[in-house]
């Protein structure tokens, strides 16, 4: 099977998009963890799949696959990245998009600069909906790791997120607490786990160890939650600019019940055929 593809980022986190809609493309696991091998494939955190869709109120769908081959339901900076592919591949001449995707639609917009507006839809909060280990829902949750307890936020925007305040984010222990937390049996489906570091009411950083993947240079589903997290607990504004090892997003969220907005730029690298 011969695919063409595109190699795109945003901020670093790095994707191979797939044009399902010209070409038949029938992806095993195995060919997923091909794809995104940096030793022997092209090299990637995820694979997104372009297709048409389902949803009649919907211009396209698209699926994702993380490194390790699984399927997940949702990707910020994938989402902005697959605003851009859809467009350079004169797939769609819209400047705003209906994308259909397994955490339902998402609505996007290009914007002048070649960055991409995502409204990521509402948070949600309720543990069994996240889904999250929890007797009810709370602003903030203990959680022991060996022996050890911690204070998280446990968010969906779409997949599972858990948020740690720390300190200093380049001292959080991401490589060694964040598998940890991963495969906690309270997430029954995994968790994406954020560490938060409050610098103002309007700025904060942030590292994710996103599941499946290990940290990524930057994880737009994470950083909304970061933020909803945050604003949960009094800590920053309504938007806010969250930075990432890989760079900056603008995160707008009003409050719960509302529409998390997501604001950054998507990179093209380069164009390429591969055989699988």
């Amino acid at each position: 099977m011969r695919l063409k593809f595109s190699k795109m980022h945003g901020l670093g986190n790095d994707f191979v998009l797939l044009d399902g809609i010209s070409q038949r493309i029938n992806l095993s696991r195995d060919k997923i963890r091909r794809l995104a091998d940096r030793r022997a494939g092209i090299g990637c955190d995820q694979v997104l799949v372009v297709e048409a869709p389902r949803n009649p109120d919907a211009d396209f769908r698209y699926r994702i696959y993380n490194a390790d081959g699984g399927e997940v339901e949702n990707c910020g900076n994938g989402a902005r990245c697959f605003a851009r592919f859809v467009r350079e591949r004169r797939l769609t001449g819209k400047d705003r998009l209906g994308v259909e995707t397994a955490a339902g639609l998402l609505h996007l917009t290009l914007l002048d600069d070649n960055s991409v507006s995502v409204n990521m839809g509402a948070p949600v909060l309720e543990p069994a909906d996240i889904p999250f280990a929890a007797e009810h829902r709370a602003d903030t949750y203990p959680l022991e790791v060996d022996g050890e307890v911690f204070t998280i936020g446990a968010i969906s925007m779409g997949n599972p997120h858990a948020v740690l305040l720390v300190d200093d984010v380049e001292k959080a222990p991401v490589e060694t607490l964040g598998p940890k937390i991963e495969r906690h049996t309270h997430f029954p489906q995994r968790v994406n786990v954020g560490f938060l570091q409050i610098e103002s009411p309007d700025q904060v950083r942030l590292r994710v160890f996103e599941r499946g993947v290990g940290e990524t240079r930057a994880c737009g589903t994470g950083a909304c939650a970061a933020v909803v997290f945050a604003r949960l607990c009094d800590l920053v504004d309504e938007e806010v600019k969250v930075r990432l090892p890989g760079g900056a997003l603008t995160i707008h969220w009003s409050g719960p019940g509302q529409a998390v907005t997501m604001a950054g730029p998507a990179t093209t690298v380069y164009h390429g055929h591969i055989n699988l």
